[in-house]
């Protein structure tokens, strides 16, 4: 019995040390450094917003080792501090094929590659930071979800709580990143 007992001790032991060489998902962009700040041209378009400096060009994305099984992507970028706090989706991406290893820098604000959810603005694409013109960082949470759905599964136009619904019982890993943004202060 103690011979059987050690025997699935270590039966287990290489079990758990080969799932921990296993890669990991990751997400990085080559546009930044996770941590640090987006480019300025990442930022949303001047308009009516004068927070607005930017050229709204979305990063560039890519990923690797992504689980067995995966069909699709989802995309989330979203700053949590935006609405003083409340929080401001700036993409909801969705139905991305589990072919695709990247997304071209302004793919995301082109509609390119995905199936678009609305995001805060009521578009279907990237929109690009504008956070208040104050000393205050904001961060942006880019997260990638790996999906057991096939990208024409789920319809355009969901919003984010409507798409992680959805996901639900679906999502297989996710990977992410962090970048910050600040908004240009007037002189």
């Amino acid at each position: 019995m103690k011979k059987l007992l050690s025997s699935l001790f270590l039966i287990a032991a290489s079990v758990g040390s080969t799932a921990a060489f296993a890669a990991q998902f990751t997400l990085s962009s080559p546009d930044f450094t996770a941590g640090k700040l987006l480019p300025s041209a990442a930022g949303g378009k001047p308009g009516n917003d004068p927070a607005c400096h930017g050229q709204n060009i979305s990063p560039l994305l890519e990923w690797q080792n992504a689980p067995a099984n995966t069909k699709s992507y989802a995309l989330i970028i979203q700053d949590p501090q935006g609405k003083n706090g409340l929080g401001v989706t700036h993409l909801v991406a969705y139905g991305i094929p589990a072919t695709t290893q990247r997304l071209e820098r302004t793919a995301l604000s082109n509609g390119k590659g995905f199936v678009g959810g609305l995001n805060s603005k009521g578009t279907e694409a990237y929109v690009g930071p504008c956070p208040p013109p104050t000393l205050d960082l904001h961060y942006y949470t880019f997260t990638l979800i790996a999906t057991d759905l096939a990208p024409t599964a789920l319809p355009a136009g969901l919003l984010r709580e409507e798409l992680l619904h959805r996901l639900e019982g679906h999502a297989l890993a996710a990977a992410g990143t962090v970048a910050g943004y600040q908004a240009q202060i007037p002189h």
